[in-house]
């Protein structure tokens, strides 16, 4: 009951603080150089607040319908669902969004969230965004096991979200002249490719730290649930 509870507080919150964003979050065009542009669409943090939505409501319909047995030698779908979404995209992200934004705020707030903006964009929506998804993501694989997927297949599907992430802010740059962050509006194109090769590196090594971490704290779990993978395959 305390971990669906949880998952339900998860969900709800990042559901409200994505429904906040969106219908009452209005910046004037004259306060800032960002386009309209692909709306709320356009930014990582508040993409990364969609899926932890989508991941806590998985997590909680597991709870309900699915199974939480770390031993299950067939493990319904939703729980699979589940696994894969934490392991590949909703972990790695949420410390690569928290970990960038706040380390680009404590050089220079300026080039990542504006002093102006705080009057449009309440603390109490920051700290949900940027701070709680981290929180919440830490707990979550403190408190629930699952078994990663094999490192090609969960680098290879947060490979392809990043790609089409950093493709996307470019379709938006070369459509409007706006950088969609102000921070690469004052790097050339060398230093702006290897700032991107450095992200993808660092949400890389956030992805093997999470693996590192669920076999650390679940190491019983995962290699029980090997042990019986070899004798299932036998």
């Amino acid at each position: 009951m305390l971990k669906a509870l949880f998952h339900l507080v998860g969900a709800i919150q990042f559901f409200y603080g994505c429904y906040y964003d969106y219908s009452y979050v209005r910046i004037p065009s004259t306060a800032t150089s960002v386009t309209p542009f692909g709306g709320k669409f356009k930014y990582l943090t508040y993409l990364n607040a969609m899926l932890q939505t989508v991941y806590f409501t998985v997590a909680l319909m597991n709870d309900v319908f699915g199974s939480n047995e770390s031993t299950s030698s067939n493990k319904p779908l939703i729980r699979r669902c589940k696994d894969i979404l934490f392991s590949a995209l909703a972990f790695p992200l949420s410390l690569f969004v928290g970990i960038t934004f706040w380390g680009i705020y404590a050089v220079d707030r300026e080039l990542i969230l504006p002093k102006m903006m705080d009057e449009f964009f309440p603390t109490w929506l920051n700290h949900v965004m940027h701070s709680n998804i981290v929180i919440f993501t830490v707990i979550e694989l403190a408190t629930s096991f699952r078994m990663y997927p094999r490192r090609k297949v969960g680098l290879s599907i947060l490979t392809t979200f990043m790609l089409f992430y950093v493709i996307w802010i470019h379709v938006i740059y070369f459509k409007t002249g706006s950088w969609v962050y102000p921070i690469l509006s004052v790097l050339n194109w060398p230093i702006r490719i290897f700032f991107y090769l450095f992200s993808l590196s660092l949400v890389f090594g956030l992805y093997i730290l999470g693996e590192s971490l669920n076999k650390s704290i679940w190491a019983k779990e995962v290699e029980s649930t090997v042990k019986s993978g070899k004798k299932k395959a036998k």
